[in-house]
């Protein structure tokens, strides 16, 4: 291990750089993130010192398909992106983080149950994946640490995802040889979500935060998801991914995203089963008249996304693997035409003052004309869209949104190979 001041001499002296070409894999940011590790380190060295330390790096991730199917064990399109969350950690008897200049509460190793008053917080996170890493049998211990992130908090990048995997590769890292896997530290930052923080989750933010570049990932079964990478050079498609802030955030939106996966289980317990990926489409729409009956429209509509979305995917990983443009630009309008009027996460019901997800969609079609397509972007409700944009066209659209949600606003990203992984 290295001393604070010893790797900022390094990245001074540009020892470092292929290190970071291969994490954010555009040599124009190569700068601005040298700039931001040794910010990072100064940061680490005037809370505790010219300490050794490790670094680490957690991706965001972009979901390319599969909108609110993975809590469903259904497939999902995702990829690592080039925003990442850093932290630079050393051992201590407990864990005090700072991130970004927020003190986070220490949490004490011996004492890891969860704390009704922690939900939806920060602590809860870090409490719930020590927690389940213990009781799997791994080695924990205490860590201090300065944190800081360029995952778009509430942005549908999975600013929450980062920081749960975060916590678990640090473990993984300090304590246990970097052994556990990239899945099973998905799968503990999931549970940690889940049942400290109180949010329903999927598992595909996680895995794609985890393992990193353009993968599938099929939850047919849970417990041991089939994970692929996906062999497509995304440049040859003539296309960027754009992440558009369109100024809301996911920050209270907790709720909204449990009723989406409580409606769609309700569906699914009128054939007895917990999900809809177990559920036959065929004996669902026969049925469909009960199932209206039992669980309302708005639950059947979402259910009706479901089996629509589930397809998609499959049909977007062999459009991806063909390199067929024209198919994917459909699947991609096709998935939110469906999120808009059968998943219905757009806005809030009934919020008629705060519909910027709408906006952003309306304005892009309008920039974009026959140069890309879009759609909403992860959980939904507020937050960001996502376009597929061509290549010569990106400035113009960045331009033209920009006007209406701000200078910044637009991210145009590229894929990571790398999912959590240590830097030095």
């Amino acid at each position: 291990m290295l001393k604070v001041r010893e790797i900022i001499n390094l990245i001074r002296e540009d020892k470092l750089k292929n290190d970071f070409l291969k994490l954010y894999k555009d040599e124009n940011k190569i700068e601005e993130q040298k700039e931001r590790y040794i910010n990072a380190l100064e940061k680490f060295e005037s809370l505790y010192g010219n300490e050794e330390v490790e670094i680490y790096s957690v991706p965001g991730r972009t979901e390319v398909l599969g909108n609110h199917t993975d809590h469903q064990l259904g497939r999902v399109v995702a990829a690592a992106i080039n925003l990442d969350m850093i932290a630079v950690v050393s051992k201590s008897e407990n864990i005090n983080i700072v991130s970004d200049n927020q003190k986070i509460d220490e949490i004490r190793i011996d004492d890891l149950d969860k704390k009704e008053n922690e939900k939806e917080s920060s602590e809860s996170l870090i409490r719930g994946v020590t927690s389940r890493l213990k009781d799997l049998g791994y080695k924990v211990g205490g860590f201090k640490g300065y944190f800081t992130s360029d995952v778009l908090i509430g942005s549908g990048l999975s600013s929450s995802a980062a920081f749960e995997v975060m916590i678990g590769i640090i473990l993984s890292g300090l304590y246990n040889n970097m052994s556990i896997s990239p899945v099973e530290i998905a799968k503990v930052g999931q549970y940690a979500e889940t049942v400290y923080f109180g949010k329903a989750s999927g598992l595909m933010d996680q895995c794609a935060c985890s393992i990193g570049n353009l993968i599938t990932i099929d939850f047919k079964d849970i417990s041991n998801p089939v994970v692929e990478n996906l062999d497509v050079d995304f440049s040859k498609l003539n296309l960027s991914i754009c992440i558009v802030d369109t100024k809301g955030s996911h920050a209270d939106l907790s709720k909204e995203y449990t009723m989406i996966s409580g409606e769609m289980k309700k569906v699914a317990n009128v054939f007895n089963e917990e999900h809809l990926r177990r559920v036959n489409e065929e004996e669902f729409y026969e049925n469909i008249n009960s199932v209206l009956e039992k669980c309302g429209d708005r639950a059947t509509l979402r259910a009706i996304h479901f089996f629509n979305e589930n397809r998609r995917v499959g049909e977007m990983v062999d459009a991806l693997e063909e390199y067929n443009l024209e198919k994917i630009e459909k699947l991609v309008t096709s998935s939110g035409d469906s999120s808009f009027k059968y998943l219905q996460n757009i806005y809030k019901a009934g919020n008629t003052k705060s519909q910027e997800v709408a906006v952003g969609l309306a304005l892009s079609e309008k920039i974009l004309g026959n140069n890309g397509v879009c759609r909403v972007h992860g959980g939904g409700f507020a937050g960001t869209i996502q376009i597929f944009v061509n290549n010569d066209f990106v400035n113009d659209y960045k331009e033209g949104i920009e006007k209406v949600f701000g200078k910044d606003s637009c991210y145009v990203l590229k894929i990571r190979e790398d999912g959590a992984t240590k830097v030095l």
